[in-house]
C-alpha cells in the first residue's frame, strides 16, 4: 500500500534524512516510520490527530494508505484522519536552529528545573543585530518572541513588546525575563505532577497495565476488519 519511493518523497522524512546525513544509507526503519505513524493512527480508527506542522505530510501520507486500502477492499474499513496544528506550529529550538530536539541539546525538557528554565531562556537565540537597547529589533525569527507567541496567555501584552521592540528601547534582557516567567509558570505544575508520579511507580504501572489491556482490544478489533476486508485469513 505504500512504495519506497513515496516514502521517500515524504518532506518530513526528506528533511531527517538532510538533517542526519544519511545520502542514500537510510536505515529501513526509519524510511518506513511515515508506515508505522500510519499504523498507529489507523489502529486505534483516529479521526484527528494533534501534531506540529511538520508532521502534517505523515497524516497525509496515512490518508493515501487509508484511501488504497478501503479502494482494494471496496468499503470504507478505515476512516481518513485531520491534523490538528496548533497556531504557533513547530517550536524552534533555543539556539534557533529550525527544530527543537532533546537530542541536539536545544530544547526545554517538562521536567526542567527552575534553574535549567532560567539558563535555556538566558541562551535563547534573538535579533543579532539588536546590540543596543534603543535599536530596532527582528521579531521575525526571533526565538523569544515565537516562544511568547506560543505560551503568553497575554496576548496583547505580547503583542505590544513586539511594536516597542521593533521601534527601539526594549531591551533582550526584558523579553527574555517575561518569557522566563510565562516558562516557570507554565512548566512548574507539570514538574510537580511528574515529580509525584515518579513517585508512585506503581500507579503508573498499573495505568499503562489498563491502557494495555484496551489498547490490544480495540487495534486487534480493527486488524480483524481490515484483514476480513481485504480477503485475507483473521489473526
Amino acid at each position: 500500500f505504500v512504495s519506497v519511493a513515496r516514502l521517500e518523497r515524504n518532506p518530513t522524512i526528506r528533511e531527517e534524512i538532510r538533517a542526519r546525513g544519511f545520502g542514500r544509507d537510510i536505515p529501513a526503519g526509519f524510511l518506513c516510520y511515515p508506515a508505522a505513524q500510519a499504523a498507529d493512527i489507523t489502529a486505534f480508527r483516529a479521526t484527528v490527530v494533534p501534531v506540529g506542522e511538520d508532521q502534517a505530510p505523515i497524516i497525509e501520507q496515512t490518508n493515501e494508505i487509508v484511501r488504497r486500502i478501503n479502494h482494494t477492499a471496496g468499503a470504507e474499513i478505515l476512516p481518513e484522519t485531520k491534523a490538528i496544528i496548533p497556531k504557533s506550529g513547530r517550536l524552534p529550538g533555543i539556539d534557533g536552529k529550525a527544530k527543537m530536539s532533546k537530542s541536539g541539546g536545544n530544547a526545554i525538557r517538562l521536567s526542567a528545573s527552575s534553574d535549567e528554565i532560567r539558563a535555556a531562556v538566558r541562551a535563547m537565540f534573538t535579533d543579532p543585530n539588536h546590540l543596543r537597547v534603543e535599536d530596532p529589533g527582528r521579531v521575525e525569527d526571533n526565538v523569544v518572541f515565537t516562544y511568547l507567541d506560543a505560551f503568553n496567555p497575554d496576548e496583547a501584552e505580547t503583542e505590544n513588546m513586539k511594536a516597542h521592540y521593533r521601534r527601539g528601547g526594549l531591551g533582550d534582557s526584558k523579553i527574555k525575563a517575561r518569557l522566563e516567567d510565562v516558562l516557570q509558570n507554565l512548566i512548574a505544575p507539570i514538574r510537580a505532577r511528574r515529580a509525584a508520579y515518579a513517585n508512585d511507580p506503581g500507579y503508573v504501572v498499573d495505568v499503562i497495565r489498563q491502557g494495555t489491556v484496551s489498547a490490544r482490544e480495540v487495534t486487534e478489533r480493527t486488524k480483524r476488519e481490515v484483514f476480513e476486508g481485504l480477503g485475507l485469513f483473521t489473526l
